[in-house]
């Protein structure tokens, strides 16, 4: 397939990682955002648990990254994410975000981060056929399976869900 030379910079980072992994997906940037679950669910025509947001905390002794890749139905249990990893949890600025993964808050690729995360899925992804995930700036996404979604992180799936 030619490569996409209309991507910008980010979205074809996450498209040359995807490229690498040979699963075949595709980023598509839009005209709109696609910044939260909801203009992404849109966006795409999917439903809004289908959407994998890709949330950024940072582990309070150690300071390493977490991400926590969750349905975007569904809020993030904070104290079971610290329980899960064996250490609280706090939520990181937009500094530490971009630092830590090289993508902006909003469009947060859940691969091709710059310092590798502890990386924790949303058990309820797991029941979808399809879902979709940020692809390096806030209006482009990339369509994939759980499964690859596990693959291409490395992700622990787990109950991470509030209430």
């Amino acid at each position: 397939m030619p490569p996409d030379t209309d991507l910008s910079p980010s979205a074809r980072r996450v498209q040359d990682l995807l490229d690498a992994a040979g699963l075949g997906h595709r980023v598509v940037e839009h005209a709109g955002s696609t910044r939260t679950s909801e203009d992404a669910a849109a966006a795409v025509g999917c439903a809004v648990a289908q959407i994998a947001k890709s949330l950024v905390f940072r582990a309070k002794e150690s300071g390493r990254p977490v991400l926590v890749i969750a349905s975007g139905a569904n809020r993030v249990d904070e104290k079971a994410v610290g329980r899960l990893i064996g250490e609280k949890i706090e939520r990181a600025d937009p500094d530490f975000v971009r630092a830590s993964t090289g993508y902006a808050i909003g469009g947060v690729s859940p691969i091709g981060h710059a310092v590798p995360p502890l990386v924790l899925i949303d058990a309820d992804l797991m029941a979808l056929d399809a879902l979709w995930a940020a692809a390096g700036t806030p209006n482009a996404v990339f369509r994939l399976t759980p499964a690859d979604l596990v693959a291409l992180t490395g992700g622990r799936v787990e109950a991470i869900r509030k209430g």
